[in-house]
């Protein structure tokens, strides 16, 4: 079933459970569905056709789903937009991607005020916040609906990547892409319609989306949204909501294991710590479990162009295999591969590539970018990998991120994960630089837990110990936080620039 027609199911068959709830507000499934389709009934008397894109531009809320949902059942193609970018980036992204229609917060007028040519040229705008005019319509039941049949192919979202190496590009996820993950994941994470999903990451970024609220609203659960993170607050909701899944990226984990609440949380309802976007270090692992032995621990991995979905780290391996991803996701294939695309044997780097049904229908308005992604059916990800003898991937690092030392390759994933060691840390981020003699050499950025002191020479010293000389760091720059984007991933080209 479509993700639309599982919505409808559950609509049907527990009207009064709750899908959503925000800031004390909670909205059953049958109320959703309605709402839902009030906003696609809306645009379909507007004159929207299929595939149209309807950007929404919002932060954290109930209404981002209601406005996803109402895009699908309409037939039409939601685009989220980060709501961090800068003007100049939102610019790019509305007139790339030539979207139709635009539903924004009034928190976003700033931005749009900086862009009036472009905010002119959609043809209608709906507003949450202040004058209301989404609530409007979603609270006016004489809006009829056309039932809209889907597709397999149908361009369902399109997802801008985050831009790191360029200008960012369109992501054009199908109607099976986006079923599909809600499939593999319900399956990964065993979901069902009990489980409570807190949301404190960003659900304009295909993590929060699709691995999370769509594939629990697909097995009839509960999204309990935050606008971001906030330690207190996620630890507040997480204790006092009956929460059963949290996710966050490991410099969350971080920040709420030094958040002193963290260690006398009551949470018995709580059964999966999942986590994604960067490794986590092992003493992180360590000390969650430590902490709450009874609930698992799961690693996830993908890239928008597979929904995201490509291998999880199950809990029984989360200390036995420190540093690894994991196994292929089910209905997922996935390779290490030379520069010729065949396979390497196990422990040799490649790239690593997948295949399956969440793999992307290919790029907006960008065919060759298309091409060099999918090969034969399958994607090319721009991550360096390896598997090892059990079956087990390992990330060594993004293909573009490898430093070249004298001919000597340094993955900075493999100085990070010694640098993590160091108690005085709280995180830490290597990059290339230039070197008159030696082509590129390592340099880390680090960050120190608060109150706590440290010398570069301490630091060196430690990863002399653990590291071959080759790749150790030339200099340590101490900084007070690693720049970020939205999908918490380190900005490495601006740590370059610095």
């Amino acid at each position: 079933m479509f993700v639309t027609e599982k919505l409808a199911l559950h609509a049907k068959e527990q009207p009064d459970h709750f899908i959503t709830q925000f800031n004390g507000r909670k909205i059953t499934y049958s109320v959703f569905y309605e709402q839902a389709k009030r906003l696609a009934g809306y645009f379909q008397a507007k004159g929207y056709k299929q595939e149209d894109i309807i950007a929404v531009y919002l932060n954290n809320s109930d209404f981002f789903l209601v406005c996803y949902y109402a895009c699908q059942l309409g037939g039409f193609s939601v685009m989220p937009v980060n709501t961090k970018l800068a003007a100049p980036e939102v610019d790019y992204i509305f007139t790339h991607s030539e979207a139709k229609a635009l539903i924004y917060g009034t928190d976003m007028e700033p931005i749009l005020n900086e862009i009036p040519e472009t905010f002119a040229k959609f043809q209608d705008t709906l507003v949450v916040g202040e004058r209301e005019g989404l609530i409007e319509i979603l609270a006016d039941a004489a809006i009829t609906f056309e039932e809209v049949i889907e597709s397999e192919e149908r361009t369902s979202v399109v997802f801008y990547t985050s831009g790191t190496t360029g200008k960012p590009k369109g992501v054009l996820l199908t109607a099976s892409n986006v079923r599909a993950a809600a499939q593999i994941w319900g399956e990964a994470m065993e979901l069902n319609s009990q489980d409570r999903m807190q949301i404190v990451a960003p659900l304009f970024h295909c993590a929060a989306s699709h691995v999370f609220s769509i594939p629990v609203i697909y097995a009839g659960g509960t999204i309990v949204i935050e606008e971001g993170f906030s330690p207190e607050r996620a630890l507040n909701t997480m204790e006092q909501e009956d929460i059963t899944i949290f996710f966050g990226v490991p410099a969350m984990y971080s920040i709420l294991l030094n958040t002193p609440k963290m260690e006398n949380l009551q949470l018995p309802q709580l059964r999966l710590f999942t986590y994604g976007a960067a490794p986590m270090p092992y003493e992180l692992i360590r000390k969650v479990k430590a902490l709450y032995p009874d609930v698992k621990v799961q690693n996830l991995y993908g890239q928008t162009e597979n929904s995201p979905a490509a291998t999880t780290l199950k809990d029984h391996h989360a200390l036995e295999k420190v540093g690894s991803v994991g196994e292929p996701l089910p209905q997922t294939q996935v390779q290490v591969v030379d520069e010729f695309g065949e396979p390497l044997p196990v422990g040799q780097v490649g790239e690593i590539v997948t295949k399956g049904p969440q793999v992307m229908k290919g790029y907006l308005k960008n065919e060759e970018a298309t091409r060099r992604a999918i090969q034969n059916g399958w994607l090319y990800t721009g991550d360096l990998g390896r598997f090892d003898e059990d079956g087990l991937l390992y990330i060594v690092d993004r293909k573009k991120d490898m430093i070249i030392r004298a001919g000597e390759n340094v993955y900075p994933v493999e100085v990070e994960e010694v640098l993590y060691q160091i108690p005085e840390l709280l995180e830490a981020a290597v990059v290339g630089i230039p070197h008159t003699v030696y082509g590129e050499v390592p340099k880390a950025f680090v960050v120190l837990k608060e109150g706590r002191t440290l010398a570069e020479e301490a630091i060196i010293s430690f990863c002399s110990k653990r590291l071959a000389k080759y790749k150790l760091p030339e200099e340590v720059v101490f900084i007070d936080t690693l720049p970020r984007n939205a999908s918490g991933k380190v900005l490495k080209t601006a740590l370059r620039k610095e």
